[in-house]
């Protein structure tokens, strides 16, 4: 099986959703403008042309996150929910600006996520290579496997974060159907 280039991946998924976008006619300055005072209103189809008049909008706005880790699809979605809480916050005042605000802030916290996650995953990718490295030297060392204990107090941990990292490293097991080395 051949796998291609994440970036590749989202460029190309970015690429398709502009060309579904393209059939949708974007919101002029003066369409704008009516539709928001009937959005105030209360007006549903004027909220929902609003939205779909900007998703090209927002979709721009997302791609200046393509270069982040996060896929194209995620930065996407994001936008787009953003671009709905706008238009439901509206009251008053410069619509884009708004828009802008909660786009930018919407996409700014998915990668922040985005980069949370990694760095705890290679924290945890870490602790689980320590904990099999001590487990081969104490087993070598006591001619037997060591103990929850022993390994918690080798490491200086409790045993439950032991139990925690040895659960982890057999859920990947799991899920990869085989061994990790």
């Amino acid at each position: 099986m051949e796998y291609r280039d994440e970036t590749i991946e989202n460029e190309d998924f970015y690429q398709m959703y502009l060309d579904d976008l393209s059939e949708i006619v974007p919101c002029a300055e003066a369409e704008r403008e009516i539709l928001l005072s009937k959005v105030i209103q209360g007006d549903e189809s004027s909220k929902k042309r609003l939205i779909e008049g900007h998703l090209k909008t927002v979709c721009d706005m997302a791609s200046d996150y393509m270069e982040s880790l996060v896929p194209a699809g995620d930065l996407i979605q994001e936008a787009n929910m953003a671009l709905m809480l706008a238009v439901d916050s509206y009251v008053e005042g410069d619509f884009l600006s708004h828009l802008r605000k909660y786009v930018y802030d919407a996409l700014e916290a998915v990668v922040a996520e985005q980069k949370r996650e990694d760095e705890t995953n290679e924290e945890i990718t870490a602790k689980v290579n320590v904990l099999q490295e001590v487990s081969r030297v104490m087993a070598k060392e006591l001619g037997r496997e060591a103990t929850v204990e022993e390994l918690a107090e080798k490491m200086k941990m409790t045993p439950e974060e032991i139990r925690d990292i040895m659960k982890m490293t057999l859920d990947a097991i799991s899920a990869i159907g085989g061994e990790i080395e």
